[in-house]
């Protein structure tokens, strides 16, 4: 039998207000907050209200299997976390190892982002701090001789440490406790405005003239874009990577030039494992793991000299070019399936072994490509394939290739919990219908993007691949392009209130996109509510999931007319809701059916909110996009706040104030310099 040593732990040190650390035995030295790149958002904690004492007393056992977290669970306490867990919401009775993968093929823990941290019902999150694939009970097991009734405990086996520091972060209530891990993760990201608005990423074998086309095609066509994504082709050497221009762009800072005088900004595919062939692969190779990924080196990314090595050359030859941010991807792993990424066995310069890389390497990727802007003082906004534990600071968005639709806005619902970013990309559709439907979901996400990286042609021309490629495009496109520009252009309204749910996050580490249960904790029937979730501030979305490509025949899915229209069940969460395109008012705590358009999205705003509006323009540079309507819904007693914002980085915020005065039906704004409001529309709460 395995014999378990009580870990005597220091009484908890409350290292910031309502955030308190268990040392247990000897932690390693390689862990996510040894490694973190941002300190804690200090100055946020105080504007929290007062958790009290530390909610909970964590305890630990030791064996020669690791160390054994304690965590004790009431009865009906219900668990979320772990990090991007696309194929489960609650957590409570699930068993999770966390493991960095990008091929889960069952509910195991496997993730691109992994995160030792969950949040309860009860108001308060527990962080594990390690780099290794710690295994969660989550409340699942029971002791020999416990009554049936008695109350569980999470258990959390760190393999092979020592020791282990663990954190808990008190509410009082579960979006608090959410908070304060942002928080002392080092609070939001601010994107820069243009990354919020509309994104493409082309063919992969794109050349110069292609992209430039396609940025004119765009304009001409008036569809909303402010950021053009370049896949691999754009290199002489993709998987591995050389990070130099290929003969497809001879001239690629003219080509830049051309997009910024369109207001377009560029962003570059690439990942981090190094080819022979590349100017840096020299001076990285003492700097590397053991093993190769696809010919290349590993760069060990927690040393800062590899960082440095790695961010200078990108400075160099990308950036002071003018390109705007990078998609990393790859930098998770795919043992069992795709057999590709380096070992668990692999070794690396810093001490680290090939599982804490695992666990690290996405955060630390992400410092080496930041590091750069953040010399320069500008503002980035990319995508990333894997994240982790401390990951609320980075300006870069999770996404694959490798869900169904469910799971993709799941994934959305999911974020908030663990202080990640998702996109629910477009990607593959089977025809114009599930097009719209996704993109739909898309434009109320972190980031809107269509990755069209194996369509010569947008898809709105063509949804079939060969027939794309081979330029026959569908007889009715222009009437889907229509569809699809309006559903852009509702993106590009959405940008004040999505800028302004960045800054929250940043100042007070309130995510912008947020699973019902972490707004309405107490209401039962928003605990278990996962293809929906809050924007901002009192803007509920429900996108219309449709199956199809990659892959669901799922038979719970409502039928879908000829013509897109389908029906929706939406649960509203306690208070009064409004429909957004009709007024239509609903009160709480029930389950509504609604009818929906093809190209109408389930949109709910609470009653009483002031809702700004942009009006939509072609991207986020043109100052017509500072010119609002305003809808009041009901009596408009929730006031709306939005921020001036210079684009520096740090940035000059300033706030602005939108009011409603229902007895005089009049609306003021105060501290605006650029924001002017051109219309008041009051949306009656009608029956």
């Amino acid at each position: 039998m395995v014999a378990l040593t009580p870990v005597r732990a220091a009484s908890p040190k409350e290292v910031y207000p309502g955030v308190w650390r268990f040392t247990f035995g000897t932690p390693e030295k390689i862990t996510p907050v040894a490694t973190r790149h941002y300190p804690p958002a200090a100055a946020g904690f105080a504007g929290l209200p007062d958790a009290g004492r530390c909610p909970i007393d964590v305890t630990a056992t030791i064996s020669e299997r690791g160390i054994l977290v304690h965590a004790p669970l009431a009865n009906g306490e219900m668990l979320y976390g772990l990090g991007l867990q696309l194929q489960s919401f609650q957590q409570r009775g699930l068993k999770k190892r966390l493991r960095v993968n990008a091929d889960p093929a069952r509910d195991t823990g496997d993730s691109h982002a992994p995160v030792p941290f969950y949040v309860t019902t009860r108001g308060y999150g527990v962080f594990v701090d390690t780099a290794r694939y710690a295994t969660f009970y989550m409340g699942n097991k029971r002791r020999k001789g416990a009554p049936p009734n008695a109350p569980t405990e999470v258990l959390a086996e760190v393999p092979e440490a020592a020791g282990v520091d663990v954190y808990v972060f008190g509410g009082p209530t579960l979006r608090q406790a959410v908070q304060r891990y942002n928080l002392f993760s080092g609070g939001g990201p601010l994107p820069p405005r243009w990354g919020l608005g509309c994104w493409y990423r082309g063919e992969k074998d794109y050349s110069q003239s292609n992209v430039l086309s396609l940025a004119a095609e765009f304009r001409e066509q008036r569809m909303p874009c402010d950021v053009l994504g370049l896949e691999p082709g754009w290199q002489t050497h993709a998987y591995s990577c050389s990070y130099v221009w290929s003969s497809r762009f001879p001239d690629p800072g003219t080509m830049l030039h051309e997009l910024a005088a369109l207001h377009f900004r560029l962003n570059l595919w690439e990942h981090a494992f190094v080819n022979p062939a590349s100017p840096i692969y020299s001076a990285l190779k003492p700097y590397s793991g053991d093993y190769e990924v696809w010919g290349g080196l590993v760069p060990d990314f927690l040393d800062p000299q590899a960082r440095s090595i790695f961010a200078d050359f990108h400075d160099r030859e990308h950036i002071a070019l003018g390109v705007s941010g990078y998609k990393a991807d790859e930098c998770d792993n795919s043992d069992f399936t795709g057999n590709w990424s380096f070992p668990e066995i692999s070794r690396f310069p810093s001490g680290a072994d090939g599982e804490q890389m695992h666990s690290l390497f996405g955060l630390r990727y992400q410092d080496a490509l930041t590091q750069s802007f953040e010399k320069r003082k500008q503002r980035t906004y990319g995508l990333v394939r894997s994240s982790g534990a401390l990951a609320a600071p980075y300006p870069y968005v999770l996404y694959s290739d490798l869900y169904d639709h469910r799971q993709f806005v799941r994934g959305v619902a999911q974020e908030g919990f663990s202080g990640l970013l998702w996109t629910p990309e477009v990607r593959d559709s089977s025809n114009s219908v599930e097009l719209i439907r996704r993109l739909e979901s898309t434009v109320f996400s972190p980031l809107a993007i269509i990755n069209a990286w194996y369509l010569r042609n947008p898809p709105w021309k063509q949804v079939n691949r060969r027939d794309n490629n081979a330029g026959k495009f569908a007889p009715d496109w222009e009437k889907t392009e229509a569809q699809c520009r309006s559903i852009l252009e509702l993106r590009m309204k959405f940008v004040p209130l999505l800028h302004a749910a960045f800054v929250r996050y940043n100042r007070e580490g309130l995510p912008p996109f947020r699973a019902l249960v972490m707004d309405y904790p107490g209401d039962s029937g928003s605990r278990t509510v996962d293809d929906e979730y809050i924007m901002g501030d009192g803007v509920l979305v429900a996108p219309v999931i449709v199956a199809g490509a990659p892959g669901s025949h799922d038979p719970e899915l409502p039928p879908v007319a000829a013509d897109g229209e389908t029906t929706r069940s939406v649960y509203l969460p306690p208070g009064e809701w409004q429909d957004f395109w009709t007024g239509e008012k609903h009160r709480g705590q029930q389950r509504i059916e609604v009818r929906v358009p093809l190209e109408r999205i389930p949109l709910f705003v609470k009653s009483g909110v002031v809702l700004p509006l942009a009006e939509p323009t072609l991207d986020t540079d043109d100052p017509q996009s500072r010119k609002l309507t305003v809808m009041v819904f009901g009596d408009g007693r929730e006031a709306a706040t939005l921020f001036e914002d210079d684009g520096a980085s740090p940035p000059t915020l300033s706030p602005v104030t939108i009011s409603w005065h229902a007895a005089e039906k009049t609306g003021t704004v105060s501290g605006a310099a650029t924001y002017q409001v051109e219309k008041w529309v009051q949306i009656p709460a009608t029956p």
